[in-house]
Protein backbone atom coordinates (compact mmCIF):
# COMPACT_ATOMS: atom_id res chain seq x y z
CA UNK A 1 0.00 0.00 0.00
CA UNK A 2 1.05 3.40 -1.03
CA UNK A 3 -0.05 7.04 0.62
CA UNK A 4 0.18 10.13 -2.09
CA UNK A 5 -0.81 13.45 -1.30
CA UNK A 6 -2.67 14.39 -3.93
CA UNK A 7 -3.83 11.73 -6.74
CA UNK A 8 -5.28 12.83 -10.03
CA UNK A 9 -7.29 9.91 -12.10
CA UNK A 10 -6.78 11.34 -15.75
CA UNK A 11 -4.49 12.29 -18.21
CA UNK A 12 -6.70 15.10 -20.08
CA UNK A 13 -6.17 18.45 -20.00
CA UNK A 14 -7.53 19.05 -16.89
CA UNK A 15 -5.63 16.18 -15.08
CA UNK A 16 -2.55 17.41 -16.39
CA UNK A 17 -2.94 20.76 -15.39
CA UNK A 18 -4.26 19.56 -12.38
CA UNK A 19 -0.64 17.94 -11.78
CA UNK A 20 1.58 20.88 -12.84
CA UNK A 21 -0.03 23.12 -10.08
CA UNK A 22 -0.22 20.84 -7.71
CA UNK A 23 3.42 19.59 -8.28
CA UNK A 24 4.70 23.37 -7.93
CA UNK A 25 2.65 23.78 -5.05
CA UNK A 26 5.22 20.86 -3.42
CA UNK A 27 2.47 18.14 -3.07
CA UNK A 28 3.90 14.92 -4.98
CA UNK A 29 1.19 14.40 -6.93
CA UNK A 30 0.44 11.26 -8.67
CA UNK A 31 -1.46 10.78 -11.99
CA UNK A 32 -2.98 7.49 -12.88
CA UNK A 33 -3.19 7.64 -16.61
CA UNK A 34 -5.97 5.16 -17.43
CA UNK A 35 -6.56 3.53 -20.76
CA UNK A 36 -6.41 6.45 -22.35
CA UNK A 37 -3.53 8.49 -21.68
CA UNK A 38 -4.09 12.34 -22.89
CA UNK A 39 -7.88 11.59 -23.03
CA UNK A 40 -10.23 12.35 -26.37
CA UNK A 41 -7.22 15.02 -27.52
CA UNK A 42 -5.30 12.08 -28.52
CA UNK A 43 -7.71 10.92 -31.22
CA UNK A 44 -7.94 14.76 -32.22
CA UNK A 45 -5.88 16.24 -35.51
CA UNK A 46 -5.25 20.21 -36.00
CA UNK A 47 -6.42 22.01 -32.42
CA UNK A 48 -6.12 25.51 -33.28
CA UNK A 49 -8.33 26.91 -30.14
CA UNK A 50 -5.90 26.37 -27.58
CA UNK A 51 -3.37 29.51 -26.83
CA UNK A 52 -0.42 30.04 -27.55
CA UNK A 53 0.07 27.83 -30.69
CA UNK A 54 -0.03 30.57 -33.15
CA UNK A 55 0.18 27.77 -36.21
CA UNK A 56 -2.15 25.14 -34.02
CA UNK A 57 -1.16 22.39 -33.03
CA UNK A 58 -1.68 18.51 -33.14
CA UNK A 59 -3.84 16.70 -30.35
CA UNK A 60 -1.36 14.06 -29.63
CA UNK A 61 1.44 16.37 -29.49
CA UNK A 62 -0.21 18.75 -27.60
CA UNK A 63 -0.67 15.90 -24.33
CA UNK A 64 2.83 14.56 -25.21
CA UNK A 65 3.80 18.44 -24.30
CA UNK A 66 1.55 18.87 -21.55
CA UNK A 67 2.46 15.17 -19.80
CA UNK A 68 6.29 16.04 -20.11
CA UNK A 69 6.01 19.38 -18.73
CA UNK A 70 4.05 17.74 -15.73
CA UNK A 71 6.80 15.41 -15.07
CA UNK A 72 9.38 18.17 -15.12
CA UNK A 73 7.87 19.81 -12.37
CA UNK A 74 7.60 16.80 -10.09
CA UNK A 75 4.34 14.75 -11.05
CA UNK A 76 5.49 11.14 -11.21
CA UNK A 77 2.62 9.52 -13.93
CA UNK A 78 1.79 5.79 -13.54
CA UNK A 79 0.29 4.11 -16.34
CA UNK A 80 -2.65 2.03 -14.94
CA UNK A 81 -6.24 1.97 -14.51
CA UNK A 82 -7.89 3.12 -11.12
CA UNK A 83 -10.94 0.62 -10.93
CA UNK A 84 -12.54 1.27 -7.62
CA UNK A 85 -12.49 3.69 -5.06
CA UNK A 86 -13.82 4.10 -1.47
CA UNK A 87 -14.48 7.81 -0.68
CA UNK A 88 -16.26 6.96 2.71
CA UNK A 89 -13.12 7.47 4.42
CA UNK A 90 -9.89 9.36 4.96
CA UNK A 91 -7.15 9.28 3.23
CA UNK A 92 -9.46 7.70 0.38
CA UNK A 93 -8.60 4.77 -0.88
CA UNK A 94 -7.91 3.48 -4.73
CA UNK A 95 -7.27 0.42 -6.00
CA UNK A 96 -5.85 0.13 -9.00
CA UNK A 97 -5.80 -2.90 -12.13
CA UNK A 98 -2.65 -4.45 -10.81
CA UNK A 99 -4.28 -4.74 -7.70
CA UNK A 100 -2.10 -2.32 -5.54
CA UNK A 101 -4.24 -0.13 -3.18
CA UNK A 102 -3.19 3.53 -2.63
CA UNK A 103 -4.31 5.74 -0.17
CA UNK A 104 -4.58 9.70 -0.77
CA UNK A 105 -5.49 12.41 1.09
CA UNK A 106 -6.76 14.54 -1.28
CA UNK A 107 -8.15 13.02 -4.86
CA UNK A 108 -8.93 15.34 -8.63
CA UNK A 109 -11.07 13.38 -10.55
CA UNK A 110 -10.41 14.29 -14.48
CA UNK A 111 -11.46 11.20 -16.17
CA UNK A 112 -13.14 12.83 -18.56
CA UNK A 113 -16.80 12.32 -20.72
CA UNK A 114 -16.95 9.59 -23.93
CA UNK A 115 -18.18 11.16 -26.87
CA UNK A 116 -20.93 8.66 -28.46
CA UNK A 117 -20.69 7.39 -31.82
CA UNK A 118 -22.46 5.21 -33.91
CA UNK A 119 -20.23 2.18 -34.38
CA UNK A 120 -20.10 1.90 -37.72
CA UNK A 121 -16.68 0.33 -40.01
CA UNK A 122 -14.20 2.81 -40.52
CA UNK A 123 -15.16 5.21 -37.95
CA UNK A 124 -11.60 5.15 -35.91
CA UNK A 125 -9.70 5.03 -39.08
CA UNK A 126 -11.97 8.59 -40.23
CA UNK A 127 -11.95 10.46 -37.08
CA UNK A 128 -10.59 13.65 -37.31
CA UNK A 129 -10.25 13.13 -41.26
CA UNK A 130 -13.66 14.39 -42.42
CA UNK A 131 -15.71 12.67 -39.16
CA UNK A 132 -16.18 14.40 -35.79
CA UNK A 133 -17.81 14.53 -32.41
CA UNK A 134 -17.04 18.77 -31.46
CA UNK A 135 -18.13 21.66 -34.08
CA UNK A 136 -16.71 23.98 -31.26
CA UNK A 137 -13.22 22.55 -32.12
CA UNK A 138 -12.99 21.37 -35.72
CA UNK A 139 -16.00 23.44 -37.41
CA UNK A 140 -13.62 26.05 -38.44
CA UNK A 141 -12.04 23.52 -41.01
CA UNK A 142 -15.62 22.94 -43.09
CA UNK A 143 -15.75 26.85 -43.89
CA UNK A 144 -17.84 27.48 -46.82
CA UNK A 145 -18.14 23.38 -46.94
CA UNK A 146 -21.50 21.51 -46.84
CA UNK A 147 -21.53 19.20 -43.58
CA UNK A 148 -24.12 16.72 -41.76
CA UNK A 149 -24.62 16.87 -38.42
CA UNK A 150 -26.61 13.25 -36.92
CA UNK A 151 -28.71 13.51 -33.67
CA UNK A 152 -31.74 14.96 -32.44
CA UNK A 153 -31.74 16.20 -29.03
CA UNK A 154 -29.98 19.73 -27.94
CA UNK A 155 -26.41 19.04 -28.80
CA UNK A 156 -27.29 17.99 -32.54
CA UNK A 157 -29.31 21.56 -32.49
CA UNK A 158 -26.29 23.50 -31.02
CA UNK A 159 -24.00 21.78 -33.23
CA UNK A 160 -25.53 22.50 -36.62
CA UNK A 161 -26.21 25.82 -35.38
CA UNK A 162 -22.60 26.59 -34.79
CA UNK A 163 -21.88 25.22 -38.21
CA UNK A 164 -24.60 27.20 -40.22
CA UNK A 165 -22.43 30.17 -39.08
CA UNK A 166 -18.98 28.80 -40.90
CA UNK A 167 -20.70 26.50 -43.39
CA UNK A 168 -22.12 26.97 -46.60
CA UNK A 169 -24.84 24.25 -45.81
CA UNK A 170 -26.00 21.80 -43.12
CA UNK A 171 -27.76 19.03 -43.19
CA UNK A 172 -29.17 17.62 -40.00
CA UNK A 173 -29.56 13.88 -39.78
CA UNK A 174 -32.05 12.05 -37.52
CA UNK A 175 -33.65 8.39 -37.77
CA UNK A 176 -37.23 9.92 -36.61
CA UNK A 177 -39.55 12.14 -37.34
CA UNK A 178 -39.59 13.23 -33.59
CA UNK A 179 -37.10 14.89 -31.63
CA UNK A 180 -35.96 14.94 -28.22
CA UNK A 181 -34.44 18.31 -28.63
CA UNK A 182 -36.14 21.26 -26.79
CA UNK A 183 -38.65 23.69 -28.61
CA UNK A 184 -36.84 26.39 -28.54
CA UNK A 185 -33.53 24.89 -29.95
CA UNK A 186 -35.45 22.63 -32.17
CA UNK A 187 -37.21 26.10 -33.62
CA UNK A 188 -33.66 27.64 -33.83
CA UNK A 189 -32.58 25.19 -36.04
CA UNK A 190 -35.97 24.98 -38.19
CA UNK A 191 -35.79 28.07 -39.18
CA UNK A 192 -32.22 29.00 -39.76
CA UNK A 193 -31.70 29.42 -43.72
CA UNK A 194 -28.67 27.18 -44.14
CA UNK A 195 -30.21 24.20 -42.31
CA UNK A 196 -32.05 21.66 -43.96
CA UNK A 197 -33.49 18.44 -42.14
CA UNK A 198 -33.50 14.94 -43.39
CA UNK A 199 -36.22 12.84 -41.99
CA UNK A 200 -36.24 10.00 -40.92
CA UNK A 201 -32.95 8.83 -42.26
CA UNK A 202 -29.97 6.54 -40.52
CA UNK A 203 -26.87 6.64 -41.32
CA UNK A 204 -25.87 3.05 -42.94
CA UNK A 205 -21.89 3.43 -44.08
CA UNK A 206 -19.24 6.17 -45.27
CA UNK A 207 -18.22 6.79 -48.24
CA UNK A 208 -14.43 7.33 -48.17
CA UNK A 209 -11.13 7.31 -49.94
CA UNK A 210 -7.49 7.65 -48.88
CA UNK A 211 -7.57 11.34 -48.37
CA UNK A 212 -10.86 10.70 -45.81
CA UNK A 213 -14.71 10.83 -45.42
CA UNK A 214 -16.40 12.13 -48.98
CA UNK A 215 -20.01 11.42 -47.83
CA UNK A 216 -22.31 9.04 -46.48
CA UNK A 217 -25.15 6.00 -47.51
CA UNK A 218 -28.18 7.09 -45.73
CA UNK A 219 -30.87 4.19 -45.10
CA UNK A 220 -34.61 5.71 -44.88
CA UNK A 221 -35.66 4.60 -40.92
CA UNK A 222 -39.05 3.08 -42.76
CA UNK A 223 -38.88 2.62 -46.62
CA UNK A 224 -34.88 1.24 -45.83
CA UNK A 225 -34.31 3.16 -49.28
CA UNK A 226 -30.69 4.03 -49.56
CA UNK A 227 -29.43 7.67 -50.56
CA UNK A 228 -26.05 8.59 -51.38
CA UNK A 229 -24.90 11.64 -49.65
CA UNK A 230 -21.76 13.88 -50.88
CA UNK A 231 -19.95 16.16 -47.88
CA UNK A 232 -17.20 17.39 -46.71
CA UNK A 233 -17.62 17.17 -43.68
CA UNK A 234 -19.70 14.93 -40.80
CA UNK A 235 -20.63 15.71 -37.03
CA UNK A 236 -21.77 13.37 -34.47
CA UNK A 237 -24.07 15.43 -32.16
CA UNK A 238 -25.30 12.32 -30.20
CA UNK A 239 -23.82 13.29 -26.80
CA UNK A 240 -21.01 12.32 -24.05
CA UNK A 241 -21.13 9.28 -21.81
CA UNK A 242 -19.09 10.98 -18.45
CA UNK A 243 -16.73 8.15 -16.99
CA UNK A 244 -18.79 8.25 -13.47
CA UNK A 245 -19.95 4.97 -13.24
CA UNK A 246 -16.91 4.42 -10.20
CA UNK A 247 -18.13 6.99 -8.34
CA UNK A 248 -21.19 7.03 -8.14
CA UNK A 249 -21.53 5.13 -4.67
CA UNK A 250 -19.86 8.16 -3.10
CA UNK A 251 -20.64 11.45 -5.15
CA UNK A 252 -23.54 13.05 -6.78
CA UNK A 253 -24.30 12.64 -9.99
CA UNK A 254 -26.90 14.58 -12.07
CA UNK A 255 -29.60 13.15 -14.81
CA UNK A 256 -27.01 13.12 -17.66
CA UNK A 257 -23.98 11.31 -15.41
CA UNK A 258 -21.78 14.19 -14.43
CA UNK A 259 -20.33 14.42 -11.29
CA UNK A 260 -21.91 17.43 -9.38
CA UNK A 261 -19.62 20.14 -8.27
CA UNK A 262 -20.04 23.37 -5.58
CA UNK A 263 -17.42 25.93 -5.38
CA UNK A 264 -16.08 25.50 -8.44
CA UNK A 265 -14.63 21.74 -8.10
CA UNK A 266 -15.68 20.49 -5.01
CA UNK A 267 -17.92 17.50 -4.96
CA UNK A 268 -20.20 16.43 -1.72
CA UNK A 269 -17.15 14.75 -0.26
CA UNK A 270 -14.38 16.57 1.31
CA UNK A 271 -10.94 16.15 -0.58
CA UNK A 272 -12.64 14.74 -3.43
CA UNK A 273 -12.68 17.22 -6.39
CA UNK A 274 -13.66 16.89 -10.29
CA UNK A 275 -12.09 19.11 -13.11
CA UNK A 276 -13.10 18.42 -17.12
CA UNK A 277 -15.63 17.49 -18.86
CA UNK A 278 -16.32 14.51 -16.23
CA UNK A 279 -18.00 17.39 -13.96
CA UNK A 280 -18.64 19.94 -17.39
CA UNK A 281 -22.24 19.49 -19.47
CA UNK A 282 -21.50 22.79 -21.20
CA UNK A 283 -18.74 23.39 -22.42
CA UNK A 284 -16.45 20.45 -23.40
CA UNK A 285 -13.69 22.56 -24.34
CA UNK A 286 -9.62 21.80 -23.74
CA UNK A 287 -9.45 25.19 -22.31
CA UNK A 288 -11.91 25.32 -19.97
CA UNK A 289 -11.12 21.59 -18.97
CA UNK A 290 -7.16 22.91 -18.11
CA UNK A 291 -9.03 26.00 -16.40
CA UNK A 292 -10.84 23.98 -13.97
CA UNK A 293 -7.70 21.66 -13.37
CA UNK A 294 -5.74 24.88 -12.22
CA UNK A 295 -8.81 25.24 -9.84
CA UNK A 296 -9.34 21.64 -8.38
CA UNK A 297 -5.00 21.58 -7.65
CA UNK A 298 -5.63 25.26 -5.90
CA UNK A 299 -8.60 24.00 -3.92
CA UNK A 300 -6.66 20.66 -2.95
CA UNK A 301 -4.08 22.33 -1.72
CA UNK A 302 -5.91 24.58 -0.05
CA UNK A 303 -7.65 21.71 1.52
CA UNK A 304 -4.65 19.92 2.26
CA UNK A 305 -3.51 22.96 4.18
CA UNK A 306 -6.34 23.29 6.63
CA UNK A 307 -5.94 18.99 7.65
Amino acid sequence: MSVVEIAIIGTGPAGLTAAIYAARAGHHPVVFAGLQPGGQLTTTTDVENFPGFKEGIQGPLLMQEMTAQAERVGTQIKHVEIVSVDFSKSPHQLVTSEGETVQAKAVIIATGATAKTLGLEKEAMLMGRGLSTCATCDGFFYKDKKVAVVGGGDSAMEEALYLANICEQVLLIHRREGFRASNIMLERAQKHPKIEFMLPYEVDRFISDTSGLKGVVLRHSQTQAEQELLLDGLFYGIGHQPNSAMFADYLDLDEHDYLVVKNFTETKVPGVFAAGDIADPTFKQAITAAGMGCQAALQASKYLESL
